[in-house]
């Protein structure tokens, strides 16, 4: 059994894993993991299932032909210092990814910064958390999340703000469940445009009008004001700026009624809130990406800070601003200087001194002297030309990034494009001129920070695969065939950390909060044997268990400051063209862009394609039907997807998961869509905001395939969407014109004939249904289902376990056709715990027989909802209906 960590969110739960001599691989929480407590989310819980070798990076490659570590890191090397000679080191970059392990982090940033001698490396927390690490820098004068999770259970008000926690991150949720249940008073508020699964244990949802955070928030602290509820010796003792805050925030707030028609809110449900904020003291503010992305995230962070500082909820057990990260480790790369505009050990680029005390404990020869280009900025640069040789390090920007297809067509003009992944088909890894294959998850070893500032051991238990290799190892490779072997003479992860913790406290005394100078002394058995332990951990600081519980910030003077904000205005505003508002995000029980937990049929069986979920009377005005197909466009792009009817939804706005790309969807990438605007502090996107229209898609029929061999359906169907089964791969498939023949297209979307399988067929052209069937041996191989649209398709769900069988009989044969289950053979429906894999109807099959009315008795009998909770709204809904 091995403690290791999730590679999923910035949670950070942690894992027992194990293998058995017949190499199947088990997963359960750690119980004594201080992020979780043994607890999982269906994510995490079905980790077992995305480690195979399917599609995996096994060797390196150049121009797509194999190659040894020996020439390809050669490669690399010569085509950074070929061009740093040529053209300076602005003509090179790193992207890389809240996915690395600290010690990645660590000596990418030191390679770029300390001795490239430019800061172009920056990452995709860039898109989850960038606007937290703004705002807090501007509040607290460093990027210092004060809170624990352990607040959480001690406060009797909690905000969640901008954030789905229950699907996005479920332990905490789960968290926050159960202390509602031990402290009946404790409240809860979430802040949403959409009411999700979040909102089920709420006090209050406050669906406001997207994009008017700051000035619900300014209305907040103008009220605190009004009431006199401010904590004023707090203010004078260690705060500045206030004076300039309350009167930005009495400008664009000046009462309860403008800031309820301004946020589209009822008055009395901002009275309540206003109430109760100002009536309880123990308050956690806890927010996430509905906040962070936006052209105005900072100030939405420093809005939220600011009503903490203004009342001194802030350092103390129960109370705090909380950002919680999207990435396993998006804190530790902040920690290392993972982002552009950062040092490492949460150092400046912009203060000499700082620079100075870097490059002397790097002993590098130069050191970047101004910050580098952000992510939007740094693909436009490379779609300039500006940028020849960049360096992508486990993630996927041609599906995540902002105006996706200008990142995919940055990519195709660059020069050199290096990828360290260790998937071979991402949509990113198809324009690399050279690969990389890194180790994956359960194969390295080293270090993760989570969102309370826990640094968490991710140790291996699988044996390396191929010529795979751990990214420290292949950037140190890289860095000393540039000439710098002296500086980079890491032989293990430990090595790496310990020079990671030594500069942390390098001429910190106490000046600098992050620290964990106390670890720096480690020896490979302490380093193995790290337990789960919070930073600051330094020799010299006590912080009596939350940091600035002694009043002292980390700005000149060592006061916090208030941030006086304005009101939202969008770059691009919804017009007559564009009348909608886009809003994307996470589903349940997917993550990213499907490189991982779309190997697994158990977390594809709940969420198999991508939608678009929308008012139904919005749906009426746009001619749309629940269930089908439509487009979706803006200035910059455009996706198609399935309509999903939610009253549930802002009116006005759209909501679509960003996770679907090209290999697993034909049209899905939904970042195509989403405009390139960003924060002008932060640099992080727009993401929750981009005008875009809808229209249906016409087509003339719709299907799916179901097949053990995992097709191109490209040739096949003009609107298509993949996913994995037990045994089999599940394609939603349609088209605008029906083919002249559906014996002959259908045997060759099958490889019939090249199989020479046993066939069935069933066809009736007067209604345009046809279904067929490919058997070999006896066993089901394939199966097909057409019909003029998606509404007179059969279920499929039942389709699922004729896979498993050996053998398909007679009267299945039949029923195959009939497109019905055969009497004896149990449909458990589509899935809504993923976790246990029970399905709809046999919930409301057990719900009916047993006469239940509460989730319990479901879990007693099903299991269901047991787990991470996260379906126990869905069951809570059965039940009523």
């Amino acid at each position: 059994m091995v403690r290791t960590v999730c590679p999923y969110c910035g949670v950070g739960c942690g894992i027992l894993a194990s293998v058995s001599r017949t190499g199947n691989i088990a997963i359960k929480g750690d119980p004594d993991h201080p992020a979780n407590f043994g607890r999982l989310c269906s994510k995490g819980a079905a980790l077992d299932e995305t480690v195979d070798l399917n599609d995996r990076l096994l060797y390196p490659e150049i121009n797509g032909k194999q190659a040894d570590w020996d020439a390809v890191l050669d490669k690399v090397a010569g085509t950074l210092k070929k061009s740093i000679q040529n053209y300076g080191p602005q003509s090179v970059a790193f992207y890389v990814s809240g996915q690395l392990l600290t010690e990645d982090y660590y000596v990418a940033n030191k390679l770029m910064k300390g001795f490239i001698g430019t800061a172009n490396i920056d990452t995709n927390s860039r898109l989850c958390m960038a606007s937290a690490v703004a705002g807090h820098k501007r509040a607290f004068g460093a990027d210092t999340v004060p809170c624990n999770y352990e607040d959480l259970e001690q406060a009797d008000l909690i905000l969640i703000i901008g954030s789905n926690t229950a699907w996005c991150h479920p332990v905490i949720y789960q968290r926050i469940v159960k202390a509602k249940a031990e402290n009946p008073a404790l409240k809860i508020v979430v802040i949403d445009p959409r009411r999700t699964a979040t909102c089920e244990h709420a006090d209050l949802h406050l669906p406001l009008k997207p994009g008017t955070d700051v000035v619900l928030f300014n209305g907040l602290l103008n009220h605190l004001h009004q009431e006199d509820t401010l904590d004023r010796k707090f203010l004078a003792q260690h705060t500045e700026g206030f004076t300039a805050a309350i009167n930005a925030a009495n400008k664009s707030a000046p009462s309860i009624p403008h800031v309820a028609r301004v946020c589209n809110l009822p008055e009395p449900d901002v009275a309540e809130f206003f109430h109760l904020f100002t009536s309880i003291k123990k308050t956690v503010s806890l927010f996430s990406q509905g906040v962070n992305q936006s052209s105005s995230g900072t100030d939405k962070v420093n809005a939220i800070i600011n009503c903490h500082l203004a009342t001194g909820r802030i350092g103390k057990r129960g109370m705090g601003p909380f950002s919680i990260t999207g990435q396993p480790n998006a804190m530790g790369g902040r920690e290392v200087g993972g982002l552009s505009n950062q040092l490492a050990a949460h150092m400046e680029i912009e203060y000499p001194e700082h620079r100075d005390r870097v490059q002397r404990f790097w002993n590098a020869p130069v050191i970047a002297d101004k910050p580098g280009l952000k992510a939007v900025d740094l693909f436009e640069a490379v779609y300039r030309g500006e940028i020849r040789v960049l360096w992508i390090m486990a993630t996927n920007p041609v599906v995540s990034m902002p105006d996706a297809d200008r990142v995919r067509a940055a990519l195709q003009k660059c020069e050199t494009v290096i990828v360290s992944d260790c998937i071979r088909s991402t949509d990113t890894a198809l324009h690399a001129d050279v690969l990389l294959p890194a180790l994956t998850w359960g194969e390295k070893d080293g270090t993760v920070t989570n969102s309370e500032r826990r640094i968490s051991r991710q140790r291996k238990f699988l044996p390396v695969v191929g010529d795979a290799r751990p990214d420290w190892w292949i950037i140190t490779q890289a860095a000393r065939r540039m000439g710098f072997a002296e500086a980079f003479p890491y032989e293990t992860p430990d090595d790496v950390f310990r020079e990671h913790a030594a500069l942390s406290g390098f001429e910190n005394n106490g000046e600098r909060d992050f620290d964990i100078s106390a670890l720096a002394d480690l020896d490979n058995a302490g380093y193995d044997n790290l337990i789960p332990v919070q930073w600051p951990i330094s020799p010299s600081r006590k912080i009596n268990g939350h940091l600035f519980s002694d009043g002292r910030f980390f700005h000149t003077g060592g006061k916090a400051r208030f941030v006086a904000v304005e009101p939202f205005h969008p770059a691009h505003a919804t017009d007559a063209q564009y009348p909608l508002i886009l809003n994307t995000g996470r589903v349940r029980d997917h993550w990213h862009t499907l490189t991982r937990t779309g190997k697994s049929p158990r977390l594809s069986a709940h969420t198999s394609e991508p939608y678009i979920e929308i008012h139904p009377e919005d749906a009426q005005l746009f001619d749309l039907d629940d269930g089908t197909l439509a487009r979706v466009q803006s200035r910059w792009g455009s996706a198609i997807a399935r309509t999903r009817f939610s009253k549930h939804q802002y009116r006005g706005s759209l909501f679509i998961p960003m996770h679907w790309n090209d290999q697993f969807a034909s049209s899905g990438r939904i970042d195509a869509v989403v405009n390139p605007v960003v924060d002008p502090i932060s640099g992080q996107p727009e993401l929750k905001y981009t005008p875009v229209r809808i229209s249906p898609v016409e087509t003339t029929w719709e299907g799916f395939f179901l097949t053990r061999d995992d097709n191109d359906i490209r040739p096949f169907a003009h609107c298509w969407t993949r996913s994995r089964g037990y045994g089999y791969w599940c394609y939603e498939i349609a088209g605008e014109k029906r083919p002249e023949d559906w014996f002959h297209w259908a045997r060759s979307l099958m490889q019939a004939e090249k199989l020479q399988n046993e066939w069935l067929e069933y066809s009736d052209a007067t209604i345009g249904r046809y279904r067929a069937a490919s058997i070999r041996n006896g066993r089901l191989e394939s199966c097909l289902f057409i019909a003029p649209d998606y509404s007179r398709l059969p279920d499929r769900n039942w389709l699922r376990d004729l896979f498993k069988d050996k053998t398909l009989e007679k009267i299945e044969r039949a029923c195959l056709l009939a497109g019905q289950p055969f009497s004896n053979r149990k449909n458990c429906g589509p899935i809504v715990c993923s976790c246990f894999t029970v399905g709809r109807n046999t919930i409301l099959k057990t719900i009916i027989e047993q006469n239940i009315n509460n989730v319990e008795d479901i879990g007693r009998l099903l299991q269901a909802g047991t787990n991470c909770g996260s379906c126990l709204p869905e069951l809570r809904e059965l039940i009523q209906n």
